[in-house]
C-alpha cells in the first residue's frame, strides 16, 4: 500500500505540472463550490446554519471520497491508486498559483493596471489604488499563504491519512480541501455565515501553515528565516496565515504589507521584481518539497504499523 500511496502524491504532481487545474465541468473542488454558493444568503439564524454548513459539507465531501476509493479498492489496488491519484491532484494547486503570482509581478513593469486585475484572483483586498510594490508584495504574500492552503494542507492530510488506509488517505485530503474553501467563500466579517468555517480553517491549518514555513526556509537554505519569521508571523489577523508570509519575507529581506491590517519585515523596502521573482521561484521550491515529504511519508504506510 505504500507504493501505491507514493505513486499517488507522484501522480498529483505529475497532473498539476502538465495541466495546472482540472477543466471546471469536471473539477470537484468546483463542484463543491457550487454547493456553498447555495447557502452564502442571508439567513434568520445564520450562525447555526454555519456551524451545520462547517461540520456536514466537509464531512461529507470527505466520505464520498473515501467510500469511491474503498470501492476502486475493492476491484484493484492500481485503479484505487489512480483514483487516489487524480483525487489529490484535484485538492492541490502549485503551478497555477505560481503562474498567476509570476504574471501579476511581470505586469507591475510593463502593465500595472493589468496586474491590478490579475493580482485580484490571489488577494481579498481593494486593489486599484495598489502601487506596483504593493502589487507585488500581494503577489509575494499570496503565493506564500497558498502554498500552505493549497499544496501543503492536503498533501499532508494524505501523508498521515493513509497509514490508516488509502481511502481515509483520500478522505482526509478532500476533507480538508473542503475546510479551505468553506473558509475562502464565507469566512468573512461581513458573512455571518461563515463564522464557524473561518474557525475550523483555523484549527485545520496550524500544522500546515508552519510546516509551509519550514518548506520555505528549507527551498531557501536559509533554515534560520523561521526564527527571525517569529517577531512579525503574529501581525495579520489569522493565526495561521503569518508564518509562511513572514518566512517569506525574511528569506527575502523585503517588506510585505496590507495597508490597515499588517506589515512584515516593516524595516525594509517592498519587493522589487527580481526579488519577487525570487519569491516565487522559493514557493515553487518549497511546493517540491512538500511533494518530496509527501510521498515519502505516504510511503512508508508500508513499512510503518
Amino acid at each position: 500500500m505504500g507504493l501505491t500511496a507514493a505513486g499517488a502524491v507522484g501522480l498529483s504532481l505529475t497532473g498539476d505540472l502538465l495541466f495546472e487545474e482540472p477543466p471546471e465541468r469536471v473539477h470537484p473542488v468546483a463542484w463543491f463550490g457550487r454547493v456553498v454558493a447555495a447557502v452564502d444568503r442571508e439567513w434568520r439564524r445564520p450562525k447555526v446554519i454555519g456551524l451545520v454548513v462547517a461540520v456536514v459539507l466537509p464531512l461529507v465531501a470527505g466520505l464520498l471520497a473515501a467510500a469511491t476509493t474503498a470501492a476502486a479498492l475493492a476491484i484493484s489496488t492500481a485503479l484505487a491508486g489512480v483514483l487516489a491519484g487524480l483525487v489529490l491532484f484535484s485538492t492541490v494547486s502549485l503551478r497555477m498559483l505560481v503562474s498567476v503570482a509570476q504574471e501579476v509581478i511581470d505586469g507591475t513593469e510593463s502593465d500595472p493596471a493589468t496586474a491590478r486585475e490579475s493580482v485580484s484572483a490571489l488577494v481579498g483586498r481593494d486593489t486599484a489604488a495598489l502601487s506596483p510594490g504593493e502589487l507585488r508584495s500581494g503577489a509575494v504574500e499570496s503565493a506564500a499563504e497558498n502554498l500552505a492552503d493549497g499544496v501543503v494542507a492536503p498533501l499532508a492530510a494524505f501523508a498521515v491519512g493513509v497509514h490508516l488506509s488509502l481511502a481515509v488517505g483520500v478522505g482526509a485530503a478532500v476533507w480538508v480541501k473542503a475546510v479551505n474553501t468553506l473558509d475562502s467563500m464565507l469566512g468573512y466579517r461581513s458573512k455571518p455565515v461563515g463564522w464557524a468555517s473561518a474557525r475550523l480553517d483555523d484549527v485545520a491549518m496550524w500544522i500546515p501553515a508552519r510546516v509551509s514555513a519550514g518548506c520555505i526556509a528549507l527551498a531557501a537554505g536559509d533554515p534560520a528565516a523561521m526564527v527571525r519569521a517569529g517577531q512579525w508571523a503574529s501581525a495579520p489577523p489569522s493565526p495561521n496565515s503569518g508564518w509562511p508570509m513572514a518566512t517569506l519575507a525574511a528569506v527575502l529581506d523585503v517588506k510585505l504589507v496590507k495597508t490597515d491590517a499588517y506589515v512584515l519585515n516593516p524595516e525594509r523596502d517592498l519587493p522589487s521584481a527580481a526579488e519577487a521573482r525570487r519569491g516565487t521561484r522559493i514557493v515553487a521550491v518549497a511546493g517540491a518539497v512538500a511533494f518530496l515529504l509527501a510521498g515519502v511519508a505516504a510511503g512508508a504506510a508500508g513499512v510503518i504499523g
